[in-house]
């Protein structure tokens, strides 16, 4: 008698992959300073680690908010007590003015149409249940974030088709490989029923440009079909260029109250921009009344806590504070990001020219002994076993071309970076003088063997000539 369901039973979850298992295998053996220094260094974790001195600065000029008191009077039982999942409204109001900020003020969100969610994983996953059936489908860019596969499918019933896209133009998205995503779902008889992307691009690192977010709200309203804009690294965008939002682009093209906007929702969160994953706070936007009643209602199977959200409304409340954070947050990025970048190009490895994102989308294809998929496993078990380094292979976020890999800068110390760079840096060249001795040893054996049959034939052509000579 079977007494489990068959979501429990099966590998649906995607946590059998190599980006989960090598989280595993960091946690078996975790990098310490101190207590392991011999140990794995996490670089396969999306943390923002930079910019929590200014978070705790902020705490401990402001003790009413963390110590749940309003005016110096406690408010603790009247956040204790149940709360709808509407939210709180002056949190709400404060993350949409915070969500506003990071787009430079170009355009608004309405509090009432933002729903709460435990998280991006549960906002991504409450909208899947919102616009699709179970068997339809989502096609997204590739490569995309490896937890996709679970968020968007496990309990779902959604599937996923990728848009491939190649590193010949930046893994930019074409309209071709929109079209021939969109194709190869109906030939396998699965309904399209959106687009989803991540802007900017986890794992990529890079914001998508005007031209694809057009392209997007172009495809999206050509097939009748919805578009999701995951946009919870926004703030973490460095260097010159500004956050583009499809938001902005639905008010360039007139579109804020158009049908189509009804058919584009943006998922947002705290966890990257402010670095407090444990926090628990994501968010839905839709223009559709009835996505946002239902997300709603699903909202409570996945609740931010009243206290959470008390915190964090002083938090993003204090205008002084969120321009003084963004600010500081995206120089320290650009800063350890080009730690992460020097560090590569000394061992003599590039990366995908980034500007966003808590990580770099790094190019190992030329360590790989052949140019395939099993090479780059094998490339990156001597990475996390020998090397003592948890990186994401790329055949775990869905790229097409073997010996690309992301790997994280923003949840370790300058140390440790250093520490990191200096292992990979050897390996590379210990891997390098292998080939090199290997290659001198082929030489010399193939040196060897012309040498032995060239002394062959003029000992054979010597004597074949001697009776003649004779």
């Amino acid at each position: 008698m079977k007494q489990l369901s068959t979501k429990v039973t099966s590998n649906g979850h995607g946590q059998d992959s190599s980006y989960f298992l090598g989280w595993e295998e960091y946690e078996k053996n975790p990098y310490n300073e101190i207590k392991n220094p011999n140990g794995i260094i996490q670089m396969g974790l999306a943390e923002n680690q930079l910019c929590f001195d200014l978070i705790e600065t902020w705490l401990a000029k402001n003790p009413d908010a963390a110590g749940l008191k309003k005016d110096g009077q406690s408010i603790f039982k009247e956040l204790a007590l149940f709360q709808d999942y509407h939210g709180l409204p002056e949190f709400k109001k404060a993350l949409a003015e915070f969500m506003e900020e990071i787009r430079g003020n170009r355009v608004s969100f309405d509090p009432s149409k933002i729903v709460l969610a435990a998280g991006s994983t549960s906002a991504n996953e409450t909208l899947m249940f919102c616009l699709a059936e179970p068997g339809d489908a989502f096609l997204l860019p590739t490569p995309y974030y490896p937890g996709f596969d679970r968020d968007l499918k496990w309990r779902t019933g959604a599937e996923i088709v990728p848009i491939h896209c190649s590193s010949s133009n930046g893994f930019q998205i074409t309209e071709s490989a929109l079209q021939q995503a969109y194709q190869q779902a109906q030939k396998l008889d699965l309904k399209v029923k959106g687009v989803l992307v991540t802007n900017p691009s986890n794992p990529l690192g890079t914001m998508l440009t005007r031209r694809e977010l057009n392209l997007l709200v172009e495809f999206i309203s050509s097939k009748n079909i919805h578009l999701i804009s995951d946009e919870i690294y926004s703030g973490t965008v460095f260097g010159f260029e500004q956050f583009v939002s499809v938001m902005d682009v639905l008010k360039d093209k007139n579109l804020e109250n158009n049908e189509v906007s009804k058919r584009v929702h943006v998922v947002y969160s705290l966890s990257k921009d402010l670095g407090l994953p444990g926090f628990r706070v994501g968010a839905i936007y839709s223009n559709d009344e009835m996505v946002v009643s239902a997300a709603r209602k699903m909202s409570s199977f996945g609740l931010v806590s009243s206290q959470t959200q008390y915190l964090l409304s002083a938090l993003l409340s204090d205008k002084n504070f969120t321009s003084t954070y963004l600010n500081e947050n995206q120089k320290r990025l650009k800063i350890r990001q080009k730690q992460l970048v020097s560090g590569l190009e000394a061992a003599g490895i590039t990366c995908l020219k980034s500007n966003a994102g808590l990580f770099c989308w790094v190019d190992m294809r030329h360590l790989l002994d052949t140019n395939t998929f099993e090479a780059e496993l094998e490339l990156w078990k001597k990475i996390v076993y020998e090397v003592k380094l948890n990186i994401s292979p790329g055949a775990s976020c869905h790229c097409t071309e073997p010996g690309w890999f992301r790997v994280c800068f923003a949840n370790m110390s300058e140390d440790t970076l250093d520490l990191a760079m200096k292992r990979l840096k050897e390996y590379v060249e210990s891997t390098d003088s292998r080939r090199v001795i290997s290659k001198s040893s082929h030489e010399r054996i193939k040196s060897l063997r012309k040498r032995t049959v060239s002394n062959w034939v003029f000992r054979v052509s010597w004597t074949d000539r001697v009776p003649d000579e004779r």
